[in-house]
């Protein structure tokens, strides 16, 4: 496993800091591994093993713990009474009102590090009792020049095609076939479907949910309608009211099996209600019933979307009058436009991309990305190769 230094660095100014460090993000993302190297990065710093406490909740070992009393105890009994303890519990939402143990243990000499799967779970429960007291981190599957490292590679060009095609899931990297790789994906998948979502909210119509699902996958980077989801499932003979279409995208997101981006009016300077973008987290799900290469404008636009959040922005879908921009990504006082295609192949594809950017009368920097190798920068616009803008 590679160490996934992006994080270390961004965790590293809160050790043992009286705030609880919460790792969040999709099953098999890596939230367990970097509990480890969180570990091991505190013991080279000098912290002794008796000072640590560290359990996964989801391996049936443990199952007894998930019980908050014996939990308690158990945790209770291992403290340190001259130097700081430090636990780290991966996977608390297997225990029920784990709040009120976190609770407990924050104002004694404890550093605590959690991870979780689901965001509402953490960030309801947790803030109605430790308002301003915790901080999270959403953890990403591989980036793509995580990827290469893992992989070992220069051949860049081979490799974002297997990227394109696989996605960033630690776990499936290990293997080599595409039909190897594809089983994993799909062993994921179901694990993701049935314990974060099916049981956790009790969906009796698995069926539909997973019809629901496959239709996302099938629109991702496009935009979601309701009345298109609703009229998709009347076509195939199979009913969905907008309460359940609600609560399954909600479900997803919470999951972070999905992200959706708001539209936002460039002009008027306010937030569009309807027909958000829907993306996925890892491109590589979508490979299970759809041909990524095939799909290319659609998987690059997702590529580019989670960079952007891996690197902390928050991301909009630009409208200038009628002229759509791809992204507009925000972070404190920053704000940077983006077009994303695959090539600007024609002069009419180039004045396409270029105009919309051209029509925003501001002093932001604006960049379109794409898969070509020469550079196609003019008017103060800045273009870039997606996969310089990956590894930058």
């Amino acid at each position: 496993m590679i160490k996934r230094d992006y994080y270390l660095n961004l965790i590293r100014p809160f050790y043992n800091k009286p705030i609880i460090k919460i790792i969040t993000g999709i099953r098999r993302s890596g939230k367990s591994t970097l509990l480890l190297q969180l570990i091991e990065d505190l013991k080279s710093n000098g912290v002794e093993d008796n000072q640590i406490i560290h359990l996964k909740l989801d391996l049936f070992e443990n199952i007894d713990f998930r019980d908050k009393n014996i939990l308690f105890k158990h945790i209770n009994k291992r403290l340190q009474k001259e130097v700081k303890t430090y636990l780290f519990l991966d996977e608390i939402q297997e225990v029920d009102g784990f709040e009120d143990i976190i609770n407990s243990f924050l104002d004694k000499n404890v550093d605590i590090y959690l991870t979780g799967s689901n965001s509402k779970m953490l960030s309801s429960e947790l803030s109605t009792y430790l308002t301003g007291r915790y901080i999270s981190f959403e953890i990403f599957p591989f980036s793509f020049k995580e990827f290469l490292q893992y992989h070992q590679t220069t051949k860049l060009d081979d490799a974002f095609v297997t990227f394109i095609n696989y996605g960033g899931l630690p776990q499936v990297q290990a293997f080599n076939s595409d039909l190897e790789k594809k089983r994993i994906l799909r062993d994921l998948f179901n694990s993701i479907l049935i314990k974060d979502l099916v049981e956790r909210y009790r969906i009796r119509n698995v069926n539909q949910f997973e019809n629901f699902i496959n239709y996302l996958m099938s629109i991702t980077s496009k935009h979601f309608s309701a009345k298109n989801v609703m009229n998709y499932f009347n076509k195939e003979n199979r009913n969905i009211s907008k309460e359940t279409l609600y609560n399954y995208l909600n479900y997803l997101n919470e999951a972070f099996f999905i992200y959706s981006s708001k539209r936002y009016d460039i002009q008027g300077k306010k937030l569009l209600e309807t027909n958000e973008k829907i993306f996925i987290n890892d491109q590589g799900f979508r490979s299970l019933l759809f041909n990524n290469e095939s799909d290319i404008e659609k998987i690059l636009e997702n590529i580019v979307f989670l960079e952007l959040k891996r690197k902390g922005y928050e991301i909009y879908v630009g409208y200038e009058g009628e002229y759509e921009v791809d992204f507009i990504a925000v972070k404190n006082d920053q704000k940077i436009y983006y077009q994303v295609c695959y090539l600007l192949a024609s002069d009419k594809v180039v004045e396409r991309e270029f105009r919309s950017l051209l029509n925003i009368n501001d002093q932001y920097p604006k960049y379109i990305l794409s898969m070509d190798k020469i550079n196609f920068s003019k008017e103060g616009i800045i273009h870039k190769n997606i996969i310089d803008f990956l590894l930058e």
